[in-house]
């Protein structure tokens, strides 16, 4: 389902609902960055959304990843936690979704890159080669965030 990011615009939708959601920030072993070219944007993310009930954040963060990527995770810390009310996504079925995401760190444990029905492409990038992608502000703020090194770990 399209969308449209808005980051502090005035002239952003008001917000109709608030969903928990993980991001994670997957790093292999060479220290790249796995993100995917979203279908409903056109911009390069971390993989993530909404938690369903029942499942832990970390498991939501493990499941999308493998749903959005193919590639297995394990969950190593945490990034940071993002609930600005001046980020909203607003979706063409009339959602107007405040953030509330929490984004997690991760490694790959198996699996294969591909896409799926929520990117265009899939690849893993240096930290240096994500500077040029397009991205939301608020995954560049992730990205950047992961980049700055103050990351606590998460047992």
């Amino acid at each position: 389902m399209p969308r449209r990011d808005y980051e502090n615009d005035p002239n952003a939708p008001k917000a109709n609902s608030l969903v928990p959601a993980a991001s994670v920030v997957v790093v292999d072993e060479a220290g790249r960055i796995l993100l995917q070219r979203r279908t409903d944007n056109g911009m390069w993310g971390l993989p993530g959304g909404m938690m369903e009930i029942g499942e832990s954040l970390g498991e939501c963060g493990i499941r999308e990843t493998y749903e959005e990527t193919g590639i297995h995770i394990e969950i190593t810390g945490i990034v940071g936690t993002y609930t600005s009310p001046g980020r909203v996504l607003a979706y063409d079925d009339g959602e107007v979704r405040q953030e509330f995401s929490i984004c997690l760190l991760g490694r790959p444990v198996g699996g294969e890159l591909r896409i799926s029905e929520e990117s265009h492409e899939v690849a893993w990038f240096s930290p240096a080669d994500t500077d040029g992608l397009p991205m939301a502000p608020s995954v560049r703020k992730r990205v950047s965030d992961w980049r700055s090194g103050d990351i606590p770990v998460v047992r």
